[in-house]
């Protein structure tokens, strides 16, 4: 059974970066035909992506967010971790991690339980 499990700071002052990692049990994240996703709900709003990483390492965002985003990994520790720059009272959210599978009809079939993040001063 695939466990993925968000942690990072719940308060981001504006400006800031917020750094969100995800930590996965039960699969490896270099398995391939899986994508492993970052997404957010805003409160009062419907899920939005953030951006993903492959199984090889590659990575896209969304095209709204790119300019702020990076993904990356630690196949050591088997995280990955979002990073979102200069952010804005709009980022407060809850965070969610996930494994979007190319083989299950492109679906994201494992979830992580979110993460609430509030963007403060």
């Amino acid at each position: 059974q695939v466990q993925l499990q968000e942690s990072g700071p719940g308060l981001v002052k504006p400006s800031q970066t917020l750094s969100l990692t995800c930590t996965v049990s039960g699969g490896s994240i270099t398995t391939n035909n899986y994508y492993w996703s970052w997404i957010r709900q805003p409160p009062g709003k419907g899920p939005e992506r953030i951006g993903s990483m492959s199984s090889s390492g590659s990575t896209s965002y969304s095209p709204s967010l790119k300019s702020r985003t990076s993904i990356s990994r630690d196949t050591s520790k088997n995280q990955f971790t979002l990073q979102l720059s200069s952010v804005t009272p709009e980022d407060t959210a809850v965070y969610y991690c996930a494994r979007f599978s190319a083989a299950a009809a492109g679906a994201y079939d494992y979830w992580g339980q979110g993460t609430q993040v509030t963007v403060s001063s």
